[in-house]
């Protein structure tokens, strides 16, 4: 019987796991996504998915809640300015893990954990550079044709 036995031990010491779990869920809150092990991936997404919850709530306790777990003010920052807005209608479900098949190295089962609708907020990125790099080149191709017109 498991009674009491909750939480992923992952190999580790008490303060190489907290280290571990801090430094996953910031990474997670700063780039949206990131790939390691299916069982770190799984033991840091109720961390992150706690963190999002709290930046729902925006007031000073859950910022200093959330500083206090968090590595680096920028991901407090994007936490609660971004994330917190984000996913302001969403009950949970917050992110998301995808398997990614075996590491090359040792074989290890690698996942990636994202946080949903991030892939929504990078393609509309890269569209609007596509755009404004199309806008350019217009720009470009009609002075060139005016200053031609003009010789």
């Amino acid at each position: 019987m498991r009674h009491r036995y909750a939480g992923f031990k992952l190999k580790r010491d008490v303060g190489g796991r907290n280290a571990l779990l801090r430094n996953l869920a910031t990474s997670v809150i700063e780039v949206e996504r990131v790939v390691t092990t299916v069982p770190k991936a799984k033991a840091v997404q109720p961390i992150v998915e706690h963190m999002i919850t709290l930046a729902k709530a925006d007031n000073l306790h859950s910022r200093r809640q959330a500083a206090a777990y968090l590595r680096t003010p920028a991901s407090v920052k994007k936490l609660f300015d971004t994330l917190g807005t984000r996913f302001g209608q969403r009950n949970g479900g917050y992110t998301r893990i995808v398997r990614l098949g075996p590491r090359k190295g040792d074989g290890a089962e690698q996942a990636m954990i994202e946080l949903v609708g991030s892939e929504l907020v990078k393609r509309a990125a890269e569209r609007a550079k596509r755009k404004e790099e199309r806008l350019k080149a217009q720009r470009e191709g009609r002075e060139e044709e005016e200053g031609e017109g003009n010789e």
